[in-house]
């Protein structure tokens, strides 16, 4: 019998959890509001202790309009990303996002919000049309896979960035 093959939107959030994402889905944007809001609640942050580098972000996904461009003293960053890679869990970012910083740059939590237009089968995927859709190409296309925040550096993960992550999807579509 012929295995049958698994959606590519549940293989995303199986890897994403298992490699320590946390997930949150939304079918509107009062939905994804609050689920922000929860996020913001549960680590006790404030406004301020809020990064937003973008304000399109802000108004792409309706957000509070309290959210303030801070980077000061942050606790969290929210961004939105280039596409939601399935075979691996992973997130891909570019300068869209993070401009020309490292992740290390950027506060040890995140919070990235995106659409379900964005699943890609494979990295390959997500490069192609990240060319195909800008004149420009951004520069620092990277992923963030390594979730799991840990004091114990081993070989497998030099050169990765750990952050606190949560993922808000937000069902496109939506009004």
């Amino acid at each position: 019998m012929p295995k049958t093959k698994v959606a590519i939107e549940e293989r995303f959030i199986i890897k994403f959890i298992e490699n320590g994402g946390k997930f949150l889905y939304s079918e509107s944007y009062n939905e994804l509001n609050e689920n922000l809001g929860l996020i913001l609640k549960e680590n006790s942050w404030t406004n301020d202790d809020i990064l937003i580098t973008k304000n399109k972000i802000k108004s792409n996904y309706k957000l509070p309009n309290s959210l303030k461009i801070n980077q000061n003293k942050s606790k969290c960053f929210i961004t939105d990303c280039e596409n939601l890679i399935a075979d691996d869990g992973s997130i891909l970012i570019s300068s869209n996002q993070i401009e020309e910083n490292s992740l290390s740059d950027f506060p040890e939590n995140l919070i990235v919000i995106s659409d379900t237009t964005k699943f890609k089968n494979n990295i390959g995927e997500g490069l192609t049309e990240i060319k195909s859709k800008s004149k420009k190409i951004p520069s620092n296309i990277t992923t963030i896979k390594n979730f799991h925040i840990s004091k114990e550096k081993d070989f497998l993960s030099y050169g990765t960035n750990a952050k606190n992550l949560y993922l808000i999807l937000l069902e496109k579509g939506t009004i």
